[in-house]
């Protein structure tokens, strides 16, 4: 997505909006990320967790979580003059996976957040832009308390392919939220210019 807009001198420049999604399992920390970084108001679907929800909501490891993203997460940020990233947060639980074909359209990349105490919860959303080729990073959101483990551990356990990124992260701190995008967009920006001199070769 590009739009113009005119800049102090008078002059039409372009700026770059590209979409990018927030996924992973329920309660790693995705809305978490997307109000860290965002510099606007976040835009979240959040509603209490109910006793009709017991029965599908997994909320072993996350015991303190009270609420759950039923629709999505927005926020955005610049990352430098004239890029700018819209986020867009998905919601953890499998009953709502019916959004992401929604959510994931036209997206750039993803980020697929981790929690080393719960990393089984993080397949389906590796899965799922892996089948559909959409550039991901893993960014494992790391825990007060959890067992630390090294990206190269991470990327076997997950089985992921050969160059994806895993990185390390702190969801609730802006500034690491942020390297997180500036990777996955270096990596995104690799993998497009790969197909598609792949595609006129």
């Amino acid at each position: 997505m590009v739009s113009e807009h005119s800049d102090a001198s008078g002059g039409d420049t372009a700026a770059l909006a590209l979409k990018i999604l927030v996924a992973g399992g329920f309660g790693v920390g995705k809305t978490t990320l997307v109000g860290a970084v965002s510099e606007i108001r976040p835009l979240r679907t959040e509603e209490l967790l109910s006793e009709a929800g017991q029965s599908v909501d997994d909320t072993g490891g996350v015991d303190h979580k009270t609420t759950t993203t039923v629709a999505m997460d927005f926020g955005r940020i610049t990352i430098r003059s004239g890029l700018s990233l819209y986020l867009f947060g998905t919601p953890g639980q499998d009953r709502f996976w019916f959004l992401w074909d929604e959510l994931s359209q036209g997206a750039l990349g993803a980020v697929v957040l981790a929690d080393t105490r719960r990393l089984e919860d993080c397949f389906p959303a590796v899965d799922y832009f892996e089948h559909r080729r959409i550039p991901f990073v893993v960014a494992v959101n790391c825990f007060a308390g959890a067992r630390q483990h090294g990206a190269p551990d991470v990327s076997r356990a997950l089985d992921l392919d050969r160059g994806t990124p895993v990185v390390l992260c702190d969801a609730r701190d802006r500034d690491s939220g942020k390297e997180v995008l500036i990777r996955l967009v270096e990596y995104a920006g690799r993998m497009h210019t790969a197909r598609l001199l792949d595609s006129v070769g």
